[in-house]
């Protein structure tokens, strides 16, 4: 599993310490520079420093044994005898200023001052100054070294607070019960993590809203079911006590009955629970209008016939939307199911499929006696029933239409029939295509 501490961590401390190496060797080197401008500086000085009665006095130089200085003096024209320091001396050089001279006990560097009866020279062995020099290197970068764990140490404790309001909010999501949907709080969150809070807030939301949803329609479906399964079981007793054969005959054909509307009643249930708005389309495609108005009349057509009901369609012009063929299809069957079930014997149900101002337009016409205009408002809410209404329907199916809709982006209009009378159920989509025919 990614750490984004340990990535952090590694990603700050590699780079502290490429960073903090890179500047001590810069350090170093430049301090070893500035060191050898000093032991230069060093032999300069004291060649010019030395008295001028060395030679005459025949006197031994001084030897500085701590810097590794040699010293020789010499007259100028033709040399002459040389006061030396110490027994190993390098060349004599006759030209003043600074030159490194290479000897069989090493590197030398020297220093040349040219009087006007003696030459002086300074001298020192490079080994020497090279140590003194990475000496005074090493201790001017050592602090910078001893820093490093320092720093190391406070990256560790920065990246650990910076991360800390992901524990937080992570301490207080896990606390939660199943059923605490509640936003998580955002006091004191860094502006980089409220994003993700803000999502996880929405997602709380919208689950939140789903699990409402399940609560009410396990709560209605329970209600629901209430009814018919107790007429069923009073149904039952009726079968049982009748005595004879008439009575039997016509408590079966109510059990019939009674079991033909819970059968109907469950089937509505689980295409209501298949049907939820809040999902994307499982399929979208092209789905012609005209043919699908031609399917579902076909197949409600015995339904008709059974109630002597004229189901036809009227209007199909071609005409295509993007969508879930099944769902269109369940939508359409919906309408036309409660149109014949509220229709009176020797009523009429026209079915169209057209483009009404450029929209397409899927549309349930009957004479049957309609829905009050009060109550229009009411008939998409599940369960609900018009009053007074004398249907076998469950109070779903305009509710499965609206959700059906609502997922195709269409809107569903309840109109009075032609002269006043009846129901005209228009659903309106928003894209339209036609056939290139």
């Amino acid at each position: 599993m990614t750490s984004i501490r340990h990535q952090l961590l590694a990603g700050l401390l590699s780079g502290l310490m490429v960073g903090v190496l890179a500047a001590a060797l810069l350090i170093y080197a430049n301090a070893r520079e500035q060191a050898n401008l000093l032991f230069d500086y060093q032999l300069q000085e004291v060649a010019e420093s030395l008295p001028s009665f060395a030679l005459s006095a025949r006197r031994t130089p001084p030897f500085l044994a701590d810097s590794g200085l040699v010293i020789q003096v010499f007259e100028r024209d033709p040399f002459g005898e040389a006061f030396s320091s110490s027994l190993l001396a390098p060349p004599r050089q006759s030209q003043s200023g600074f030159v490194t001279v290479a000897t069989a006990d090493g590197n030398w560097r020297v220093y040349t001052r040219v009087g006007d009866f003696d030459v002086v020279q300074v001298a020192q062995p490079m080994s020497v100054r090279s140590q003194q020099a990475a000496t005074v290197a090493l201790k001017t970068t050592l602090p910078l070294l001893m820093l490093l764990p320092l720093l190391g140490v406070l990256v560790w404790v920065v990246v650990g607070r910076g991360l800390s309001p992901l524990r937080r909010a992570a301490y207080e999501v896990s606390r939660r019960s199943p059923d605490a949907l509640q936003p998580i709080s955002q006091l004191g969150l860094p502006e980089e993590v409220q994003p993700l809070i803000n999502s996880l807030n929405g997602l709380l939301a919208r689950l939140a809203q789903a699990l409402e949803a399940q609560r009410a329609f396990v709560a209605d479906a329970a209600h629901a079911l209430r009814t018919p399964v107790t007429a069923l079981q009073l149904q039952v007793q009726l079968l049982e006590r009748a005595q004879s054969p008439d009575e039997r005959e016509a408590a079966g054909a109510r059990l019939k009955d009674g079991l033909k509307r819970m059968t109907h009643l469950v089937e509505q249930l689980l295409t209501l629970a298949r049907q939820d708005p809040a999902e994307q389309l499982r399929a979208t495609q092209e789905v012609a209008l005209d043919a699908l108005a031609s399917e579902v009349v076909a197949e409600q057509s015995v339904l008709a016939e059974a109630k002597s009901i004229d189901l036809g369609l009227t209007h199909a012009e071609p005409v295509k939307v993007s969508g879930d063929r099944e769902s269109l299809r369940v939508l359409l069957s919906n309408l036309v199911d409660n149109a014949i079930r509220y229709t009176p014997s020797g009523g009429r149900v026209d079915v169209s499929a057209a483009l009404e101002n450029g929209l397409p337009v899927l549309c349930v016409e009957d004479n049957g006696p309609g829905i009050p205009v009060h109550e229009r408002a009411r008939v998409f809410d599940r369960f609900y029933r018009v009053e007074a209404s004398n249907g076998s329907g469950s109070g779903l199916g305009l509710a499965i239409v609206h959700n059906i809709a609502e997922r195709h982006g269409a809107g569903v209009e309840l109109d009075s029939g032609s002269g006043g009378r009846g129901l005209k159920v228009s659903v309106r989509f928003p894209a339209v295509r036609r056939d290139a025919s």
